[in-house]
């Protein structure tokens, strides 16, 4: 047995910082990584895809040239190439993170799958691993759900889709949220015939209608064939290709494509640390239980990132990090209750989203303020060509805090941090307003929006 002051299980995004912050207090630390370094984001997140993000678009840009006074002749995609420049961009980071963490002093890595033996050792191997302080930060996966017929085909989740290297004639994509709509957008731009299939009654359940009719529109401009209040019923192998059968109105009851992208959900990669011989509790759905503090049920044990489902993206793992650093090392009293909630999902236009949606501001009861623009009347999107979606900044009409904002639209991932930094100040709307902007921007007529506030109008039957 070797002992250490801390042990940390997984390499994404909240494991080596911390690593780098233990070591860097003079702490003994054993980081164990059971495959490739960086973990989700690095490997089959965040990187590769935006990257691919990034292809789909200088393909779609070139298509366009006309729009822009110019001809790029006849647009082929080479996906060899596609995919080798997304390669090269992941090994980078990959290798980056490997290299960061065998080099730390006061750091050994450990690779193998890693087990708890009791609520202080872990063994990775043959070798058993004690610490009085350890952190899981293991991730999570492509949930496959439980459908008729699944198990006698090949399909795609987002991690074997990194592995493609030629193009899908017809891709079905089941599942109509972040992970479906980027790689449905991307590979429709690739070229590929392009079937989004979601079981609820719109897109990106979790948004405004209006969110997700205004990217039902775009995608349907561009030739996506988006079906929603349509549940797979089973899948089978049909005229060597794919069939859904789905239980849907209106539309065709069956759609044959050549290969199928599984995005309906994420599951956390708990089921094999032997969490039970530690006493580490999980919810129903795997995902280990964390107080407002990231501490687990049993004391000097942590979970970070997507295993403990208080986030599911890179930056709240980051912010774990954050956390568990300052309350450990920094004597302060950080809490996961006091982060805003904001992501952005990369479908071109891009959506960046913070605080609360419509819907949750009407259900909270509170009078509010809303104020919008259409992306067709900003003039930086309107010279760029790119005037799909909107911006909407919803506030407290008492208070005047910003309770939440929406913007669907170019640069709408960026711009969308100007009104997240102030909600973090907590200062009122009339701040942001007052700033001036620099022209010609997207964020330039935030203050514009927040000048023409009216009260947010009751929903119409």
């Amino acid at each position: 047995m070797t002992s250490y002051d801390a042990i940390i299980i997984g390499t994404g995004q909240a494991g080596p910082a911390l690593a780098r912050r233990l070591a860097g207090a003079g702490m003994t630390v054993a980081i164990v990584e059971r495959g490739r370094f960086g973990g989700t984001c690095v490997n089959t997140g965040c990187t590769p895809t935006k990257t691919l993000v990034a292809s789909a678009y200088a393909v779609h840009v070139a298509r366009r040239g006309a729009d822009y006074g110019f001809s790029a002749g006849e647009i082929t995609v080479d996906m060899k190439r596609v995919k080798a420049r997304k390669d090269y961009v992941v090994g980078l980071s990959n290798h980056g993170v490997e290299r960061s963490l065998r080099s730390l002093e006061n750091c050994t890595v450990c690779q193998g799958q890693a087990r708890f033996v009791s609520p202080r050792e872990v063994e990775v191997g043959t070798e058993v691993l004690s610490a009085d302080r350890i952190f899981i930060n293991v991730g999570g996966r492509a949930a496959v759900p439980e459908i008729p017929g699944l198990d006698q085909i090949d399909y795609l989740t987002n991690s074997s889709m990194m592995d493609l290297d030629f193009l899908p004639q017809h891709l079905l994509v089941l599942g109509g949220s972040y992970i479906g709509l980027e790689f449905g957008q991307m590979y429709r731009r690739f070229g590929s015939e392009v079937t989004i299939v979601e079981v609820g009654p719109h897109l990106v359940p979790r948004e405004d209608e209006e969110v997700s009719q205004t990217i039902a529109a775009f995608l349907g401009r561009e030739g996506i064939d988006v079906r929603t209040n349509a549940r797979c019923l089973s899948v089978s192998k049909k005229d060597g290709g794919i069939a859904l059968q789905l239980s849907c109105e209106p539309g065709p009851t069956e759609v044959i494509g050549s290969h199928l992208l599984l995005a309906t959900g994420r599951r956390p990669n708990t089921d094999d640390l032997g969490l039970d011989r530690a006493g580490v509790k999980v919810d129903k759905r795997g995902y280990i239980e964390v107080d407002d503090q990231l501490a687990t049920s049993v004391p000097g044990i942590w979970a970070l990132g997507d295993c403990n489902g208080r986030g599911a993206f890179t930056h709240t793992a980051w912010n774990d990090y954050e956390i568990a650093a300052a309350n450990l090392l920094d004597g302060e009293h950080r809490r996961v209750s006091d982060r805003i909630a904001a992501y952005a999902l990369y479908t071109d236009p891009p959506l960046g989203r913070a605080g609360m949606t419509e819907a949750e501001v009407r259900k909270s009861g509170r009078p509010a303020l809303v104020g919008r623009i259409a992306m067709e009347d900003v003039s930086r999107a309107y010279e760029k060509g790119e005037t799909e979606g909107f911006m909407k900044i919803l506030v407290d009409a008492e208070s005047k805090q910003i309770l939440g904002a929406t913007f669907l639209g170019a640069s709408g991932d960026e711009a969308i941090h100007c009104v997240l930094d102030t909600m973090y100040a907590k200062a009122p709307c009339t701040v942001l307003q007052r700033a001036m902007h620099i022209h010609p921007t997207i964020a330039e007529f935030i203050p514009v929006i927040l000048g023409d506030l009216a009260p947010l109008p009751p929903l119409q039957d």
